[in-house]
């Protein structure tokens, strides 16, 4: 059988192995090879076919026999296929970030584009907007004509896209522009896929504007190349359920709710059911801290203990495939609520009130749990993505996150 595989220098957790094994489910494997052996690698390889990522994009040009038209307008290959001549190249980035921008349906023709970034990734996205009718299309640097120090100049742009790795994992929680100076945008793509939603596409979410994370744009991409790899069509629908099933097995499952609601155990019991890790987030601050959180509190007070929470939850909503049970306050830091939306469903826990124990909980013995629900209450609705009422059946609660989750 045939074999495929991905070209790159460092390649770390890689999903295109996923990707192409969903996709058709030929061999598929990671090669990484430093800058000196690439040449050597190309001429030696009995691959049928590869994938070129960063920073060999533009490296393999010269050992192409064969170039497609994107490659040649785009400058760079992201696609090698073995062929009579030799190795054929083709940049299916294109193909990608059309894909995603027609998954969002705004319109883009005749509609004023700024891309961010001028590498390699915004060249097929420039090419990509300006085919799709897009008009001007504008890529933003830190020098030449147009830079990030004189944007008021663009505050008419329709549609933003972010080509660049600001706001990539580890560096969650930044964006490459502040979305107040476009006030006449319409839609809103970043090509970064880790974290799901980078702060760019929350800001744009909180707006009401349609906006799109990168994930997508890799499964279509990799969707051309695996057509040219096997030489058959996979039809659209396909990369949407691809897209879909990857999001689901990144996304955090995040547990809200009152003090003594069962998160913890519901959590525990859910992520048994799924196969996932448990974190608590309070055990992640007690084991920081080397005390517990009746400690925490008195040594530092709930300001004290909140600082705490925040740092803890911007390290776990930065992970993926977690199933997260956090304190009960957690929803009264607004900060937090992009920290674990980033990647993560947010479940907000709801049970009788009476039902809700008090012992070792700080909040809980020093406040009436009425007064506090109320003080909560929109905040809680406010994080949530899905509201489950919880039982006596642990089962049963379970049974109601799993129906409702996306």
């Amino acid at each position: 059988m045939d074999s495929f595989g991905l070209l790159g220098r460092t390649l770390g957790h890689s999903w295109s192995p996923e990707i192409h094994k969903q996709l058709v489910g030929y061999p598929y494997d990671l090669f990484e090879v430093e800058p000196e052996d690439v040449e050597h690698f190309l001429s030696a390889t009995e691959l049928s076919g590869m994938n070129v990522t960063i920073p060999y994009k533009k490296t393999v040009l010269p050992f192409c026999a064969t170039l497609s038209d994107a490659a040649k307008a785009i400058g760079s290959v992201n696609t090698l296929v073995r062929t009579a001549q030799g190795w054929h190249g083709d940049n299916t980035d294109y193909a990608g970030f059309a894909d995603l921008v027609k998954s969002v349906g705004v319109p883009v023709t005749r509609k004023k584009a700024l891309i961010f970034g001028t590498g390699g990734a915004s060249l097929a996205v420039l090419a990509a907007l300006r085919d799709m009718g897009a008009d001007p299309v504008i890529r933003i640097s830190r020098s030449g004509p147009d830079r990030y120090d004189d944007l008021e100049k663009h505050a008419d742009a329709s549609i933003l896209v972010n080509a660049t790795p600001v706001g990539m994992y580890p560096k969650n929680g930044v964006s490459v522009v502040d979305l107040s100076a476009f006030p006449a945008c319409e839609a809103v793509f970043d090509l970064i896929y880790n974290p799901l939603k980078t702060k760019l596409i929350l800001d744009a979410e909180a707006r009401g504007i349609p906006a799109a994370g990168g994930l997508l744009m890799l499964v279509g991409q990799a969707r051309r190349s695996a057509e040219q790899f096997a030489g058959i069509e996979i039809p659209d629908d396909r990369v949407r359920e691809i897209t879909e099933d990857l999001a689901r097995s990144m996304r955090n499952i995040v547990l809200i709710g009152m003090p003594g609601c069962g998160k913890t155990t519901v959590g525990r019991e859910l992520a048994n059911r799924l196969s996932r890790e448990f974190t608590d987030a309070d055990a992640v601050i007690a084991e920081r801290a080397g005390m517990d959180i009746p400690s925490i509190f008195a040594a530092e007070g709930e300001s004290g203990f909140r600082v705490r929470e925040t740092a803890v939850l911007s390290d776990l909503g930065k992970r993926s495939g977690l199933v997260i049970a956090t304190g009960g306050g957690c929803v009264t830091r607004p900060e937090n609520a992009p920290l674990l939306r980033q990647n993560g469903v947010t479940v907000w826990i709801k049970r009788a009130l009476e039902k809700l124990p008090t012992d070792g909980r700080p909040l809980s013995q020093k406040n009436s749990v009425e007064a506090m629900y109320r003080a909560r209450k929109e905040l809680y609705a406010d994080f949530a993505d899905i509201v489950v009422e919880s039982d006596e059946v642990l089962e049963h609660t379970i049974d109601l996150i799993l129906e409702e989750l996306p």
